[in-house]
């Protein structure tokens, strides 16, 4: 049977698979010497991301008034994960609790990086794709800081942060 993307999309489907190759690949990528796991994982959270806004988006513009709403309803819809999210506007950013991640549900002694990498990649430019080329001074532009805590690394929860610019100002 062929799938299309937006089949995918509608159908319920497990991130056992997506979480199992996250780690099979990071245990090849250990063996063959590649030391830039974190920004490749990133990388491919961006992608998911470009792909994903192809199908559904969950608002026009991302902005301080709505960054908390957006950022969980797509961790809801993409991660059917429950999320906290807090605003520190005092160092602009985002902190996001995550104590279900589904990428970093298991704990592995030969691998020391959080699954959950991929996320801080696609929370961030999900983000910058919608608000795409606008204009509008209220935006938000967000970059990916880091995983603070993950299950996988032996936390009780994942903790994702970013850091957001508004208006995009660079």
């Amino acid at each position: 049977m062929n799938y299309t993307r937006n089949d995918l999309l509608l159908a319920d489907a497990t991130m056992n698979q997506l979480r199992n190759a996250i780690y099979h690949l990071a245990r090849f990528m250990n063996k063959n010497g590649v030391d830039n796991l974190k920004e490749r994982l990133r990388e491919m959270g961006k992608n998911i991301s470009k792909t994903y806004l192809k199908y559904w988006s969950p608002t026009e513009t991302v902005n301080l008034d709505n960054v908390r709403e957006v950022i969980a309803t797509i961790y809801n819809k993409i991660l059917q994960s429950s999320v906290s999210v807090e605003l520190n506007e005092a160092e602009n950013l985002v902190v996001v609790h995550d104590s279900s991640c589904p990428l970093c549900k298991y704990q592995y002694d030969d691998i020391h990086i959080a699954g959950c990498e991929i996320i801080l990649g696609m929370i961030s430019e999900y983000i910058n794709l919608i608000n795409g080329n606008s204009r509008d001074k209220t935006i938000l532009i967000t970059e990916p800081v880091r995983v603070q805590e993950s299950r996988a690394l032996g936390n009780n929860s994942c903790v994702q942060i970013f850091k957001y610019r508004v208006g995009g100002d660079l």
